[in-house]
């Protein structure tokens, strides 16, 4: 598996490359920074970029014997909508992103794993941020009791993958970092699943 790249660098040729010149924080959050970049542009004339610094998330589909997954109802205050997503946060500073995902499935969804796998690694919003989220797969579950923040409100739900699955084809799951680590979990499943799991199409 190919390795996260690093902040602004590019996956293309060299020719696309911006270089940043100065670089100066304009804000600091609890969860991320704002930064204001003076860029110099591929064909020399320069620029201006402002763009968040994120110390990067993990997202785990947790899957059962019986073929159901659970996910979680949560309200997010920007986009002023309930949606339904993956147990997911962010890695705290100098934790390993595999011990990130074991511990926010267990204080999201009161999920203990034995067996959990990364997937793959994708990047949310690249216009705007240098974030990074790695996705997971975890099996043989044992449920105990959520933990989540103090500043979180979650509901669960168990349902079957293949049903997940078409709720991206029809549109019910919006939430973009729930959408890509469903299917990279269901192409991980598909290769290498311990298990038989009716994936839906």
């Amino acid at each position: 598996m190919n390795q996260p790249g690093t902040p602004h660098s590019s996956h293309n040729s060299g020719e696309l490359t911006e270089t940043s010149l100065s670089s100066k924080q304009v804000f600091k959050g609890k969860l991320l920074d704002v930064w204001l970049d003076e860029v110099r542009l591929p064909d020399g004339t320069t620029s201006t970029r402002e763009w968040i610094k994120h110390p990067g998330a993990c997202a785990v589909v947790p899957v059962f014997k019986d073929g159901t997954i659970m996910l979680l109802r949560q309200f997010r205050f920007p986009a002023g909508v309930t949606f339904l997503e993956v147990p997911a946060g962010k890695i705290d500073p100098g934790e390993d992103p595999l011990e990130t995902a074991r511990r926010e499935l267990l204080e999201e969804s009161g999920i203990r794993c034995t067996q959990l796998e990364k997937t793959g690694y994708f990047y949310p919003a690249i216009g705007y941020a240098d974030e990074i989220i790695h996705s997971y797969v975890a099996w043989d579950l044992s449920i105990e009791s959520q933990n989540e923040d103090a500043d979180e409100f979650l509901q669960p739900l168990r349902i079957p993958f293949r049903d997940a699955i078409k709720m991206i084809h029809n549109g019910e799951l919006t939430d973009a970092k729930t959408i890509t680590t469903l299917i990279q979990v269901k192409q991980w499943w598909l290769e290498h699943g311990p298990f038989e799991v009716n994936l839906g199409r």
